[in-house]
């Protein structure tokens, strides 16, 4: 059974996730026509349950196991509903149409495109987070701050508690966030652009709030830095990295600072 469920390495994310959702609602309409609704969800949703274990992270499974019962409530109105449960009154229809569920995909690929799902999803950077970080990372005045993956600003806007005087900017591959962030912080330059494929040799400090999968690539960029830049990962460590200091910031999560040149841990 394990080996029916493994998937291959070469998967990119979210291709587990669009198999998984595809292969419940197969279940749940083989199902429907020979069996009661909720006993047709009850196995067509645990068959997501038993896809999570494609998901290689606890959000990832969540979102593998969790996708198909979201999907269904998105697309069937009451009435729908009620024509899987109980006889439906003649001329009764459903109050959304069955692809209904397709328009939050839609949204959430404007807000989050496909290529950068392998980053993180929107974490918010908490406001004080930062506030000490002037003290392992000193940033002279005019400096170069760069927000990797701004998302909607709170990044941007924590940073700027902590180095007030400092030249910030931010980068966001999502259109809507990318806006967002720059009306939020119209003091900072917040660009769209991949902040894997933009250069770090020119900043003073980068800041990121990824996720642990993400932190390869980030220790692969830190080389860019020139001597004496830093980079900061708010609650994920690079592994990879040695790093110069970290401090538990208000709300328990860690602070994460390597210096260049960055040695190996």
């Amino acid at each position: 059974m394990l080996r029916l469920l493994s998937k291959p390495a070469s998967w990119r994310w979210p291709l587990p996730a669009l198999l998984a959702w595809l292969l419940c609602w197969l279940v749940f309409r083989a199902l429907l026509p020979h069996t009661s609704a909720l006993t047709a969800l009850g196995l067509a949703s645990g068959t997501g349950v038993a896809l999570s274990v494609w998901g290689g992270s606890g959000w990832r499974r969540l979102l593998i196991g969790g996708g198909f019962p979201l999907s269904l409530a998105l697309a069937m109105g009451p009435a729908l509903w009620h024509t899987y449960t109980a006889q439906p009154a003649e001329g009764s229809s459903a109050l959304l149409p069955a692809w209904a569920w397709l328009v939050p995909l839609a949204l959430l690929l404007l807000v989050y495109p496909m290529n950068a799902w392998r980053d993180a999803p929107l974490f918010p950077t908490p406001a004080q987070a930062l506030d000490a970080l002037p003290q392992y990372a000193p940033v002279v005045p005019g400096g170069l701050v760069l927000d990797a993956g701004c998302g909607a600003g709170d990044g941007l806007l924590a940073l700027r508690r902590a180095y007030p005087h400092a030249d910030l900017h931010g980068l966001e591959w999502s259109w809507p966030l990318r806006f967002l962030a720059a009306l939020r912080c119209p003091w900072a330059r917040v660009r769209h652009a991949d902040i894997w494929a933009t250069a770090w040799s020119d900043c003073d400090l980068v800041y990121l709030f990824q996720r642990p999968e993400s932190m390869t690539r980030a220790a692969i960029k830190a080389a860019e830095l020139r001597p004496g830049a830093f980079m900061v990962s708010l609650e994920f460590p690079a592994t990879h990295l040695r790093p110069q200091a970290h401090y538990v910031a208000p709300g328990g999560k860690t602070v994460w600072i390597y210096q260049a040149p960055v040695q190996p841990a």
